[in-house]
């Protein structure tokens, strides 16, 4: 293998669609929080001064829609003198949400497994929210055992917020987006930070200056001193003299969030997830309660690569599973480690088999995924909604945890298929 780039993105949680997925996951949570059976499948659309929030609930909560909405939007930075153009007191919301439908409930509640009368296992009792496959990923290029491009394009993201919030950049505005290129050595593994581009809303003036040569000529310091440094330093990646910095290169991010661009729930999946470096099944995570299995099975199979990362039977690992809508029991699991591993994939395979319960009951009851938000104040999902759903070391998520590594460890031992 020779000398590669890899590159990944992030966005803000001021980006328009990452402003979607928390208002979508904002209604999950209140639902959740008072009806932990809630089926919430919630879409939300912005643009210029409108949220429309879709979807089909089914849930004994009564939910103020517009409240959540405009609060969220508010904590995102979008109000006041910060609006830029889309303010959290004046937008329109319009609501078009309906039930689930009756034929997905009943499949759902009563799974297949259940209704032929072929189990009475309690976690054979619900069904898959719908057909379709997921994929986890872990490696070790990182302490929390995530790709590098995509884990520093994250926290930089995560920086660039937190310089706004906490005043350190006070002309800075809520969207903004993150990039990163590294470059791999001939072994694969991470050697130097090629290129990093950061994206920023800002005020018109800063400093007193309006012009934009003056503009760009602040950010781009204050950016390289304020957000770059502190994440290279901490993470202790090089950089030298051939890396390449764009701050806002195109020169000018006045106009921004849902007034630049429109935004929509779900069109940020690979940043949501691996920054591209893993396969992906297509369905996005924010506004599902945890029946849908393209949220709880994704946590799942991240679970299960990390564990076995992290228990030292691969260095990268690669997890599939599928559904069919209405069955508690996976279709297919599938285990690569891309030729890392210190024993057989297939083998790895019926490990994980062994080890795992992959029925949709047994995931939520696993991870609580039902009551997460009711233990979190109200307010758990919406905070996964930007700057990823996995590796987060600024956030305690069950589907983190490395339980399992011993019990893989005597299970591998026990196997005989080296590599």
């Amino acid at each position: 293998m020779g000398r590669r780039l890899f590159t990944s993105e992030s966005v803000t949680e001021g980006h328009p669609d990452k402003l979607c997925d928390q208002v979508s996951d904002a209604v999950l949570d209140a639902a959740l929080s008072v009806d932990p059976e809630s089926r919430v499948a919630c879409e939300t659309y912005a643009t210029t001064g409108l949220l429309i929030i879709g979807g089909e609930i089914t849930s004994k909560a009564v939910l103020d829609y517009e409240g959540i909405a405009r609060k969220t939007v508010e904590e995102i930075g979008y109000h006041g003198p910060y609006a830029g153009g889309f303010d959290a007191h004046t937008c329109g919301v319009l609501v078009c949400v309906k039930g689930q439908s009756p034929d997905i409930y009943y499949g759902v509640s009563q799974a297949k497994e259940h209704r032929d009368k072929n189990s009475t296992d309690d976690f054979d009792k619900l069904g898959a929210g719908d057909q379709g496959l997921m994929f986890g990923y872990a490696c070790n290029e990182t302490p929390e055992l995530m790709p590098l491009p995509i884990s520093l394009a994250q926290r930089l993201a995560l920086k660039l917020s937190e310089v706004r919030k906490k005043g350190i950049l006070s002309y800075l505005r809520p969207d903004g987006k993150t990039q990163v290129t590294i470059e791999y050595d001939e072994k694969g593994s991470p050697k130097r930070v090629d290129t990093l581009v950061i994206s920023t809303q800002h005020d018109s003036k800063i400093d007193g200056k309006t012009d934009n040569e003056s503009i760009h000529k602040i950010i781009d310091g204050d950016i390289k001193r304020h957000v770059i440094k502190p994440i290279l330093d901490v993470l202790d990646i090089p950089t030298d003299k051939d890396t390449k910095y764009f701050i806002n290169p195109s020169g000018r991010f006045v106009i921004g969030g849902p007034q630049g661009d429109a935004g929509l729930t779900g069109r940020k999946i690979i940043v949501d997830t691996y920054g591209g470096y893993a396969r992906h099944g297509g369905g996005a995570f924010s506004g599902k309660d945890p029946t849908k299995v393209d949220r709880s099975a994704s946590y799942a199979a991240r679970y299960i690569a990390k564990n076995i990362v992290a228990a030292g039977l691969a260095t990268q690992c690669e997890v599939q599973v599928s559904y069919a809508i209405g069955v508690a029991k996976p279709i297919s699991i599938s285990v690569s480690s891309f030729g890392t591993g210190k024993i057989k994939d297939e083998v790895l395979g019926d490990i994980v088999n062994k080890v795992f319960d992959l029925r949709p009951y047994a995931i939520i009851q696993k991870f609580n995924m039902q009551n997460l938000p009711k233990l979190n104040s109200g307010v758990f999902y919406r905070r996964i909604a930007a700057y990823g759903h996995f590796g987060r070391v600024d956030l305690k998520l069950p589907w983190e945890e490395l339980d399992k590594v011993n019990e893989l460890k005597k299970a591998a031992n026990g196997t005989v298929a080296a590599v």
